[in-house]
């Protein structure tokens, strides 16, 4: 049997797709973010009822993402008083709104984690991908650390029945962004030296997605030892600590001399940021997807611009690339199996954030269970 032929088989038999549709109450448990005091609650609240062009989704699993935690602790600003916070969900629909058609209860979904204004100048064009002022989940409306969430009918994307709920919840977000930094903002391509600092919840995937664009080599750079051992075991061609004195000796050895094409910082600090800006050969490009308060440090404009360097920012995807990453998994051209390192009920939450904020494990991402 061949390797794809049994991810196939471990999919099938890992996944359980019932016919039942479960009885919705009228009042389901959920977690509050309360914006005044930055206080996390769990709360008995009603259950929404899907509006028009809308859908009632029973959520199976939600992750817990840093930026959840940013809002947490003041970093990320709040946009509502009060909201259910988490925006990796995945989940069955139980109930449609009016006008709804393109779906059926039953239906194994995973919903986009944002939705356009409508009012902003691109949204006016008709570019909806590139809105200015987007309402994001679990920030401006209530997302899915809870028992059912409303999404948009529009926006929602299959999960094909050999995928299981627990990977497909990972893809709104903790795969979907480091796939469009790959695949958009860098457009990694064959041959591509491609370098990712840090390799936690982010940069374990951009090491994966990297490796199926076919960059090479893939250079993992870290400070934690066991967070580097286990990019080696998804696909990182070498794997060095950020801290060597002997780094860029490294990198020079590891890619024959020429550098990198591509690097990542998925940290988002000042030393990674010019680490990675370092070690660019002529043209490389850097690709900051993680975030933080500092600024970043190019080096000498002479160095830079000799070399025509180039530093990108990125944020997000596009909803088609969900639906690209559930064909992948489906197809088993992507494992994302040791990507879930816990499940927490949504009656712990706590203990889910908390062991998130604290890294135990070096999780790559935690998962609430309604």
């Amino acid at each position: 049997m061949g390797r794809t032929e049994a991810v196939r088989t471990n999919m099938k038999e890992c996944v359980a797709v019932s016919s039942e549709v479960p009885v919705i109450g009228t009042t389901m448990l959920a977690e509050r973010f309360h914006a005044a005091t930055r206080e996390v609650t769990l709360e008995e609240v009603p259950v929404p009822r899907p509006g028009p062009g809308q859908v009632l989704i029973k959520v199976a699993f939600c992750g817990i993402c840093h930026s959840d935690l940013s809002l947490i602790d003041g970093n990320f600003p709040a946009s509502v008083p009060v909201v259910t916070q988490g925006h990796e969900i995945a989940g069955t629909i139980v109930k449609l709104g009016p006008g709804v058609d393109q779906w059926k209860v039953g239906d194994r979904v995973i919903p986009s984690a944002g939705a356009a204004c409508l009012r902003c100048r691109n949204c006016l064009r008709g570019n909806f991908a590139a809105c200015l002022r987007l309402n994001l989940m679990a920030f401006a409306y209530d997302g899915g650390w809870a028992e059912y969430v409303v999404s948009g009918a529009i926006g929602c994307s299959r999960i094909p029945d050999n995928v299981p709920f627990e990977q497909a919840a990972l893809l709104a977000d903790a795969v979907s962004t480091p796939f469009a930094a790959v695949v958009r903002t860098a457009r990694v391509h064959l041959g591509n030296a491609v370098g990712i600092w840090g390799v936690g919840g982010v940069g374990t995937h951009l090491v994966q997605l990297s490796r199926l664009a076919g960059g090479t080599p893939i250079i993992a750079v870290d400070i934690n030892d066991a967070a580097l051992e286990r990019a080696r075991r998804l696909g990182a061609d070498y794997a060095f600590r950020s801290d060597d004195p002997d780094l860029q000796a490294r990198i020079t050895e590891a890619t024959g001399g020429r550098m990198l094409d591509v690097a990542f910082d998925a940290v988002g600090i000042t030393a990674t940021a010019s680490q990675a800006i370092y070690n660019l050969d002529t043209n490389g490009q850097v690709v900051t997807v993680g975030m933080s308060a500092q600024h970043i440090d190019a080096g000498s404009f002479m160095e830079f611009s000799l070399l025509r360097k180039q530093v990108k920012g990125h944020l997000g995807y596009q909803v088609q690339d969900i639906q690209i990453l559930t064909e992948l998994l489906s197809l088993g051209r992507l494992d994302l199996s040791e990507s879930v390192s816990a499940i927490v009920p949504l009656s712990e939450i706590h203990r889910g954030i908390e062991m998130l904020q604290e890294k135990v494990g070096n999780p790559i991402r935690i998962l609430v269970q309604p």
